[in-house]
């Protein structure tokens, strides 16, 4: 496929990922939303849809990674080129921003009236509703429609949680058809996929909020940080590597486990 293929596919299927996963996320969290308190079956089936879009919308252009990790693993398996691994990486991640600015777009409303009701920002205010800085918390109260953090923070146990659910994920996609003589699943291998991560959210997204994909993370929270969001607290980038290596590391070991158990 040519550049111009992988730079479409990967930027609009990512694009649409981000758009309803955060969309999904957006829709529980903010107050004036018909779906606010869904809960999380809501998030994982909702994250899981978006997969399923976003990689059949990708499928025929760009092969539908849409996350770097996928691209890693592919690249270690063989079945893409080092030469093209960059230009997937900053589609993917060209593609995510604009998925995140969409959400804000598409709940610019429901933003508003989120971050400025006092029983959501009133306890990090003062007496002139204005933002006390000292008091904000690291992670602000809709950083998490944007990016991924951990229950507990301990880098350690996240970024080993990160790693296993990647690899979980990245080696489902890359054994997909090894019954039908290696030839892959096609379009069906999307709905495979997007099972996949329902059932990572649903069983290992409890301890981090399951990035499992760097560009899913980094992205948005870019976004989030760039955004004129009134009280919107801060963008935790202490965090942040924690979504991006493990995600990576995890993809590469799927990659290399692939070689050695299925090659």
């Amino acid at each position: 496929m040519s550049s111009s293929d992988i730079f479409i596919g990967e930027t609009i299927g990512t694009a649409v990922l981000i758009l309803l996963g955060g969309g999904v996320c957006a829709a529980v969290t903010l107050k004036r939303s018909k779906a606010q308190n869904a809960g999380w079956l809501a998030i994982t089936f909702g994250w899981g849809f978006a997969v399923l879009t976003g990689a059949y919308l990708a499928g025929g252009v760009s092969g539908a990674h849409l996350n770097p990790a996928v691209t890693i693993g592919l690249a270690i398996e063989g079945g893409t080129k080092w030469s093209d691994v960059p230009l997937y990486l900053v589609s993917q991640l060209f593609g995510a921003m604009i998925g995140a600015v969409l959400v804000w777009l598409t709940y610019y409303g429901q933003f508003r009236a989120h971050l400025t009701d006092p029983e959501i920002v009133g306890a990090h205010t003062g007496e002139e509703g204005m933002v006390d800085k000292a008091a904000a918390p690291k992670a602000g109260p809709v950083l998490g429609i944007f990016s991924t953090g951990p229950e507990i923070r301990h880098a350690v146990q996240n970024l080993v949680t990160e790693i296993i659910a990647t690899v979980v994920l990245v080696l489902a996609i890359l054994t997909q058809g090894l019954n039908n003589e290696g030839n892959g699943l096609g379009t069906l291998g999307a709905l495979v996929t997007a099972l996949v991560v329902v059932g990572i959210g649903l069983s290992l997204g409890g301890p981090t909020g399951y990035a499992i994909n760097p560009v899913r993370d980094l992205g948005p929270r870019i976004v989030h940080a760039l955004l004129p969001l009134p009280n919107k607290g801060g963008s935790d980038w202490g965090y942040a590597w924690i979504p991006v290596a493990g995600p990576l590391i995890g993809g590469a070991i799927a990659g290399g486990l692939y070689n050695v158990a299925f090659a």
